[in-house]
């Protein structure tokens, strides 16, 4: 394992421990508030982190392997997400903390395991506006995106939703 890796896949790990940890201590009297951010409740925005983000692992497969990522734009992107939140609105506490748990593990494994070289290959994508090397792609989508929707809920918790 290359240093960047290791040193992204213990940041990743530390986000998803967080995210892990606030899912943890959300009261179920504010599992259904909605986030202004998103406009979805603070379970599906969680359950999103997990199951939307932590997928960024599929795209940097596509990524190493050559293959032209999805040429999807931001609104595009968006409109996945509504789909997926609109579908999953009735998710539990227990759900999103298992889809985090096995999810973000199998981001960790996966990312431990890349070189330096791998890291830096890169493909256009649309929706950053460019080319984007597979260590930016983990790290935009997972640490600085998902940690927008920590911060949401965070928000939504202490503000009484």
């Amino acid at each position: 394992m290359s240093t960047k890796a290791e040193a992204l896949a213990r940041r990743i790990d530390a986000f998803n421990q967080q995210a892990m940890t606030l899912v943890k201590k959300i009261p179920e009297t504010d599992w259904l508030k909605t986030c202004e951010a998103e406009q979805w409740s603070v379970g599906v925005v969680a359950r999103h982190i997990g199951a939307g983000h932590y997928g960024a692992m599929e795209m940097a497969k596509l990524l190493i392997e050559g293959q032209p990522l999805p040429e999807l734009t931001y609104e595009q992107i968006v409109q996945m997400a509504n789909a997926h939140a609109a579908k999953h609105a009735d998710c539990t506490k227990a759900q999103v903390l298992s889809i985090l748990e096995s999810e973000g593990g199998k981001l960790v494994a996966f990312i431990t395991g890349l070189s330096d070289a791998v890291l830096a290959r890169s493909a256009n994508m649309p929706a950053f506006g460019g080319e984007v090397s597979v260590e930016q792609l983990l790290s935009r989508i997972i640490l600085d995106s998902g940690g927008e929707h920590v911060d949401s809920i965070e928000k939504t918790i202490a503000s009484g939703g």
